[in-house]
C-alpha cells in the first residue's frame, strides 16, 4: 500500500538476546541467578557479564555465524552462554553432558566447532574427544574450562589443547562496552541442538533467532507464567535450550535457581528456601518426586507448577504427586518443535468430570499453543485430516513460526519432514471433537495386532507402575495369526525379583485383553548416551531369533 515503508524505526530483526537487554533495565537490581549458596547475580549482573562473554568471544577471532559449542550442566556459565555467544553472533550448540568422546568427536567435527566451552566435570570425555579429532587430521576447537564458580581450572591438564584461558578469565578479557552483534534477518541460525537418537542417529536441529524469540513468549503463555516467576532448572539447558526457558526468563525478569545436579531433596529444599514456582523435565521427574522419603517431602508452601514433556506417568503417580501440592501440565512436543508444542491446559470440565473420565482426559495431549498456525492429524499419504472422532488414526503434523529451519547437512531429510507445508512428526496420534490431540505411539513402534492397533506407551505406562519394574519397553512380536503381539521388555528394580505371570496377571488387571503382553524379557535394557532406550535393537532382537526362549 502506497506509504508504507520498512525502516529500523519501525522493524529490527526479532531476536531473545532483546529480552536480557530490556532485564537489564526493567529487572537491573532484581535476582537473575542463584547458584549454591555463595552464588547470586542480578539482571545488570547478568546482562554485563553476557557482554564480556561475547567481548572475548570477538577477541578470540569467533565470526558471526561461527559455532560455538557448550559441554556442560545447569550452572550459570551455561545460561549466560545462551546470550553472550549469541550476541557476539555465533551460534551455540550446548550438547548432551552424557555424550562419550567418540560421539563428542564425531558431533564437534559435524559442527565445524570454533571453540568449545567444558564445565570442569566433563575434562576428560572432551580431552579425548579433541584428541581424536587431532589423529583424524581434523583442527579441534580452542577449549574454555568452566571451573565451579569463584574457582579456576588450574589442575586441568591441557596437553597441547589451546585451553590456558578458563570462563572467569575469558570475563576478565571481555568488555562490558561491547556493542552487540545482531543478526543481519531474524532467520539466522542462533543454535544447533541435537535430538535424542531414541529412533536411529541423532540429527542436528537448527533454530533461528525469530523462531525461539517467538517460542520464548509462547512459553509465558503456554506454562501459565505469571510477573517474574522463580525457576527451578531441573530440565537440561542442552534440551532445546532448555525449551527455550533460558531465553523466556530473561523476559520475564524471573529468578534462575542453577543446578549441577537433580534429587527429590534439591527440588525439596530448593521450594522451601527459595519460593519455587516452576520446574519442569521428563516424566521420570514426578516418578522422582513420588517416591522420595517421606524425610525429604518438605511441605510446600504453595502449589508449584511442574510441566513434563513424554509418556503421561500412570494415574496413581500423578495422584501422590498432585497430592503433595504439585499442579502438573503435560507436554508434548520434539526438538524439532523448540520443545513442548502442545500443552494440556485444565479445563473445567476435568474438574466436575467422573475420575476414569478424568484419567482418559489426561491422556490427551492437549490444544496446541497460541504462537502454532495449525496443528493436525493426516493421513501422510493423501495429506487429509482424520476425522475428530477419536479413533482414526493419523500422524500428527504442524505448521509454525515456532518449528526448525532444518536439519544440520541433511537438506534431504530436512525436506521429507517438510513434505506438503507441514512438519511431520513421524507421531501417530487421533483427534477428540472437542479439539484435543491424543497422541498414540512413534509411527515405528506402534503395533498392529489383529486389524487393533496398540500404543506401547499405553502398555508401557501400565508396566512402570508396577512397583516392582524401573525400566519396560513393548515392540511388536511377529505373529502368525495376528501379525503382532505385544512382547514386553522389563527390568525389575535393585533387590527385587518378579515372575512373566506376576507382570502379566498386573497387566491384565489394567488393559484390554489384545494389549496384554503374550511375552516377557527380564534383563537390561539398551540405552544411548541420552538414556533413551533404543528400540530399534530390541526390534532387531526380536526379529533375529523368534526362538528366545522368553519370547
Amino acid at each position: 500500500m502506497e506509504g508504507m515503508v520498512l525502516c529500523p524505526a519501525n522493524y529490527a530483526p526479532l531476536s531473545p538476546v532483546s529480552f536480557l537487554e530490556r532485564a537489564a533495565s526493567v529487572y537491573g537490581d532484581k535476582t537473575s541467578i542463584v547458584y549454591g549458596s555463595d552464588v547470586r547475580f542480578s539482571w545488570k549482573d547478568t546482562f554485563a557479564r553476557c557482554l564480556k562473554v561475547a567481548s572475548a568471544l570477538v577477541q578470540l577471532k569467533i565470526f558471526p555465524g561461527d559455532v560455538v559449542v557448550a559441554l556442560a550442566p545447569n550452572v550459570p556459565a551455561l545460561y549466560e552462554l545462551h546470550f553472550g555467544v549469541p550476541m557476539a553472533g555465533a551460534v551455540l550448540s550446548a550438547l548432551n553432558t552424557k555424550l562419550d568422546a567418540s560421539t563428542l568427536a564425531l558431533t564437534l567435527e559435524q559442527l565445524n566447532a570454533k571453540l568449545i566451552f567444558v564445565d570442569y566435570q566433563f575434562n576428560d570425555v572432551a580431552l579425548k574427544a579433541l584428541d581424536l579429532l587431532s589423529l583424524k587430521g581434523v583442527k579441534p576447537p580452542h577449549l574454555v574450562g568452566i571451573p565451579e564458580c569463584d574457582k579456576s581450572t588450574s589442575s586441568m591438564n591441557c596437553k597441547n589443547i589451546s585451553c590456558d584461558l578458563d570462563y572467569n578469565g575469558l570475563l576478565e578479557m571481555g568488555r562490558d562496552d561491547f556493542t552487540i552483534i545482531r543478526p543481519n534477518k531474524e532467520c539466522d541460525p542462533i543454535s544447533v541442538n541435537y535430538t535424542s537418537g531414541s529412533t536411529g542417529k541423532p540429527k542436528g536441529v537448527i533454530y533461528s533467532h525469530r523462531a525461539a524469540y517467538l517460542n520464548s513468549l509462547a512459553e509465558i503463555f503456554r506454562f501459565d507464567m505469571r510477573h517474574m516467576p522463580v525457576f527451578l532448572w531441573t530440565v537440561d539447558m542442552f534440551r532445546c535450550n532448555g525449551w527455550c526457558l533460558t531465553w523466556a526468563m530473561a523476559a520475564l525478569g524471573a529468578t534462575n535457581i542453577c543446578l549441577r545436579n537433580v534429587s527429590a531433596e534439591v527440588i525439596f529444599d530448593s521450594i522451601s528456601l527459595h519460593k519455587v514456582t516452576h520446574f519442569c523435565g521428563p516424566p521420570a521427574i514426578l516418578n522422582t518426586i513420588a517416591n522420595a522419603p517421606a524425610s525429604n517431602q518438605n511441605p510446600l508452601p504453595f502449589n508449584v507448577n511442574v510441566i513434563i514433556a513424554g509418556p503421561l506417568p500412570y494415574s496413581e503417580i500423578l495422584t501422590k504427586v498432585e497430592g503433595l501440592g504439585f499442579n502438573v501440565y503435560h507436554g508434548y512436543g520434539m526438538t524439532e518443535a523448540l520443545g513442548p508444542a502442545i500443552v494440556r491446559p485444565w479445563k473445567p470440565e476435568l474438574d466436575s468430570t467422573f475420575e476414569n473420565e478424568q484419567e482418559e482426559i489426561r491422556n490427551r495431549e492437549g490444544m496446541h499453543n497460541l504462537l502454532l498456525e495449525g496443528v493436525d492429524v493426516k493421513d501422510p499419504n493423501t495429506m487429509k485430516s482424520v476425522p475428530s472422532d477419536g479413533k482414526t488414526i493419523g500422524e500428527v503434523m504442524f505448521r509454525s513460526n515456532i518449528l526448525m529451519s532444518g536439519y544440520l547437512k541433511n537438506s534431504e531429510v530436512t525436506e521429507e519432514a517438510f513434505r506438503g507445508g507441514w512438519y511431520h512428526t513421524g507421531d501417530l496420534g487421533v483427534r477428540h471433537q472437542n479439539g484435543y490431540i491424543q497422541m498414540k505411539d512413534r509411527g515405528k513402534d506402534i503395533i498392529i495386532s489383529g486389524g487393533e492397533a496398540i500404543s506401547t506407551l499405553e502398555v508401557e505406562a501400565v508396566l512402570l507402575s508396577h512397583p516392582k519394574v524401573s525400566e519396560a519397553a513393548v515392540v511388536g512380536q511377529p505373529d502368525a495369526l495376528l501379525n503382532e503381539v505385544p512382547c514386553a521388555f522389563v527390568k525389575v528394580k535393585e533387590g527385587f525379583g518378579a515372575s512373566a505371570e506376576e507382570i502379566t496377571s498386573f497387566c491384565g488387571n489394567r488393559l484390554p485383553d489384545h494389549m496384554i503382553p503374550k511375552s516377557i524379557v527380564f534383563g537390561d535394557l539398551p540405552v544411548n548416551f541420552s538414556g533413551k532406550v533404543q528400540k530399534f535393537a530390541i526390534r532387531e532382537k526380536v526379529n533375529r531369533s523368534t526362538s528366545l526362549s522368553n519370547c
